[in-house]
Formats: C-alpha cells, sequence, structure tokens
C-alpha cells in the first residue's frame, strides 16, 4: 500500500442518524460532539433524528456534517489508519483542517456556524441556486457558461461532471446552450450559488470571522480545494477565497496521484468522494468509512 489520503464530505450528503454510532461507541467522540452540542444547542438532535428538511439547512447541515467528517476521521485513526494527506469537497476542507491542526476541533466548530449562516444569508439575499451540467467536458461547461452570463462553473468534480452557479431564470438558456453541446443539465436542490459571485458577501462575512480565529499551519499535508495544492504559508488568506471560488476537486486528487498517493478514504458522509475518485483515478484504491460498520471492513480490507 502506498500514501493514504483522507477525503472529507461535503454538504449535500447528510442524513438522519450520521455519526450516532461513532458517538455511541467511543468516549472521545461522544465528548467532542457533547462539547460542540453546548456551543451550538440542538445540532446533536438534528443529526440524529432529523427531520431531513431541517437538516438540510444549511445552517444545520454544515456544523452536523463537520462533526461526522471529524468522527470518522479520529475513529480512522484511533484504527491505526494513518493518513498522509487530508482534503475536503467545500465544507469538508473545516473538518480537514482542523484533523490536520491547523485550529482546534471546537474552533473549527465556531467556524462552520459562521461560515454556514453567512452563505445561507447570502443565499437569500441573491437569488440563486445550482446545477449539474454532464457529458460535456470542463472546457465545453467553461464555453457554455460565457454563453449565458451569470453561469459559473463552480465545482470541477471530474470529466463529464461540473456544477454551475446561477440564478434560477438561466436554468432553461443554460440547458438549450448545453443541448446544442451535447450534453445536459441537472437543476440541484441546494439554497444558494455557491463558490461564485453569488457568495462574495458571504466571503467578505467568513474573511473577519477568520481574521479573529486562531490558525496555524497544518501539522500534516492538507489541500486547498481554491488552488488544488497543498497549504503552504497563507492559510488564512487562502481559505477567505474558498466561499466564492471554485472548487478544484479533480486537480486536486490527480495532484495527490502525482504525489504517491493510491489509496483515498472518505471519511465522513455516504460515497459521493469516493466515486468521484474511481471516475478520476480508476487503479486507484477507494473505501469509505461512515460508521462503526463500515470502518471494520475497511480495516480488513486494509489488512489491520
Amino acid at each position: 500500500m502506498g500514501r493514504i489520503a483522507f477525503l472529507f464530505s461535503g454538504q449535500g450528503a447528510q442524513f438522519p442518524g450520521m455519526g450516532k454510532s461513532f458517538y455511541e461507541s467511543d468516549a472521545d467522540i461522544k465528548a467532542l460532539f457533547d462539547r460542540c452540542e453546548e456551543i451550538k444547542s440542538g445540532t446533536l438532535d438534528v443529526m440524529f433524528n432529523g427531520p431531513d428538511a431541517v437538516l438540510t439547512d444549511t445552517v444545520n447541515a454544515q456544523p452536523a456534517l463537520y462533526l461526522c467528517d471529524l468522527a470518522s476521521a479520529v475513529a480512522a485513526g484511533k484504527a491505526g489508519i494513518n493518513a498522509d494527506a487530508v482534503c475536503g469537497f467545500s465544507l469538508g476542507e473545516l473538518p480537514a483542517l482542523a484533523f490536520a491542526d491547523a485550529f482546534s476541533y471546537e474552533d473549527g466548530f465556531k467556524l462552520v456556524i459562521k461560515r454556514a449562516s453567512a452563505m445561507a444569508k447570502a443565499g437569500k439575499e441573491n437569488e440563486s441556486g445550482m446545477a449539474a451540467v454532464v457529458k460535456l467536458s470542463n472546457e465545453d461547461v467553461e464555453k457554455a457558461c460565457e454563453a449565458v452570463p451569470g453561469t459559473y462553473p463552480v465545482n470541477y468534480n471530474c470529466q463529464g461532471q461540473v456544477s454551475v452557479s446561477l440564478r434560477p431564470e438561466l436554468i432553461e438558456p443554460l440547458s438549450a446552450k448545453v443541448r446544442e453541446m451535447g450534453g445536459r443539465v441537472i437543476p440541484l436542490k441546494v439554497s444558494g450559488g455557491f463558490h461564485s459571485p453569488y457568495m462574495d458577501t458571504a466571503a467578505e462575512e467568513f474573511a473577519v470571522e477568520l481574521d479573529k480565529a486562531s490558525i496555524g499551519l497544518p501539522k500534516i499535508t492538507a489541500y486547498s480545494n481554491v488552488t488544488a495544492r497543498p497549504y503552504k504559508d497563507e492559510v488564512k488568506e487562502t481559505l477567505k477565497k474558498q466561499i466564492n471560488s471554485p472548487v478544484r476537486w479533480e486537480d486536486t486528487i490527480k495532484d495527490l496521484a502525482g504525489s504517491g498517493f493510491d489509496t483515498f478514504i472518505e471519511t465522513g458522509v455516504g460515497t459521493v468522494l469516493q466515486k468521484l475518485v474511481m471516475k478520476i483515478l480508476p487503479e486507484a484504491k477507494t473505501y469509505a468509512i461512515s460508521d462503526v460498520e463500515s470502518l471494520e471492513t475497511v480495516k480488513k480490507e486494509l489488512s489491520l
């Protein structure tokens, strides 16, 4: 086995009950969850019991996912699965940096609460949403967006799958352009045009919180969504750009592969990132840990 990267899940993968098996089986994780519950009362009830509509709300989903991502990574580390690098998709970048010791788990939780609030507010002030464009190259998606002002390619997931942020009334003109080019547009159920200029006010608001936070250099290699490269010295300045800049996931995974990484473990919720890696690097070994049962399965697969 070569080098291992932990991939921290992003918003959209949440479901009621997530994180509960770690909470009930690991005293350290329970203590972390309980401390964060004191910071944001009601978080654990929404995580464990839902309902879906409440958990899906950005202000609830992001803090809940942060805790679940961390729980999975912490449990994996305690089981002897050690990460040589970490990266997270959008929201997942915050627990990735916390796990890499750029800031404390509790400070990260507080930052996520501020981030979620700022993004939810921007989504309401600037009516916008997202759509997935499939069956086109990254370059063709960019050309389609250039032809429909107000649309922005924002999540470069893998070849043939790019998410776009846009205003609701632009779905039809973008769909027409994409169909003309041989692709398809699929509207996404999100509350804002994330990682685009529609989030400029959120980025400004979050930058103020980052300036007040105690943030150091990651103790293990941690990748930035903005640059698709490991963080260097400018952690705060780079992180300030994350909310309204594209997520360069495909480039991140390719850079990890070029640096000798051949094992990728999604730590958090679901298998979205695992499946993206399988498309980007079919030869890579991929796993997902979202509960105690899947952790045991991965341990066996890795002969630990």
